[in-house]
């Protein structure tokens, strides 16, 4: 259960981050490109690259993993976290975790970096764009095309570097738990809220429920206050 734990989580990690930057992508040619975007971005081509990107996800954690699940364990039952991660998990391992330690870090190393050097570049075509567009509205609409994506790659980023592109520690550290808690959870969270609540038509529909629930309350209390 342990090892099905670990490799979900980085397979899904993995893919979070080569969706990142496919979307660094999709706005490198919304923003610099607009008059090829349509041909360029494609629902074909936007479908294989979404494909890709979780194929790959899935994919590149498949090694390390096994070569974990052949580890001997030996210890307490428990680890010193609140999910099955790799460094607590490899400290729980009888023999030399070396190898599969080194090929994880590594291999986290290769697809955190990469992806992000490549989600920084787009970023600063991007930027030379916004800085060439004349009209400050026209730049306040590129900004907030960015805005939301750029702030949960600079959390999500942030974070996993601080954990995963650095050799596995062989004592715990609460401080691994608490950075844990951003990428693990608050990224997460934050994906519908930074997101959805960007597109016009979910905040009218917000607000309409919103509304219906302050008349429904209202009601009730008028109706509570009449029996009384």
């Amino acid at each position: 259960g342990c090892i099905s734990q670990l490799y979900l989580f980085f397979a899904l990690a993995s893919t979070e981050c080569f969706l990142l930057v496919t979307m660094a992508y999709d706005r490198y040619l919304a923003i610099c490109r607009p008059l090829h975007y349509p041909t360029l971005m494609t629902l074909q081509i936007s479908t294989r690259m979404v494909t890709a990107a979780w194929v790959a996800g899935f994919l590149a954690p498949l090694v390390p993993i096994v070569l974990i699940s052949q580890l001997s364990f030996c210890g307490p039952k428990e680890i010193h976290h609140f999910f099955c991660d790799v460094g607590p998990l490899l400290r729980r391992s009888c023999g030399s975790a070396f190898l599969s330690s080194t090929l994880v870090t590594v291999l986290a190393s290769m697809v955190i970096l990469s992806t992000c050097a490549f989600t920084m570049v787009s970023y600063t075509f991007i930027i030379f764009s916004i800085l060439r567009i004349p009209s400050a509205s026209g730049r306040q609409k590129a900004v907030s095309t960015c805005g939301s994506h750029l702030t949960v790659v600079a959390i999500f980023y942030a974070t996993t570097i601080f954990t995963y592109a650095r050799p596995i520690s062989t004592t715990a550290s609460e401080l691994d738990k608490v950075v844990s808690v951003f990428y693990a959870v608050v990224t997460p969270l934050l994906n519908p809220m930074i997101y959805s609540l960007r597109n016009k038509e979910v905040r009218e529909a917000l607000k309409k429920l919103v509304s219906r629930k302050q008349v429904f309350v209202k009601n009730i209390g008028t109706v509570i206050m009449v029996c009384w």
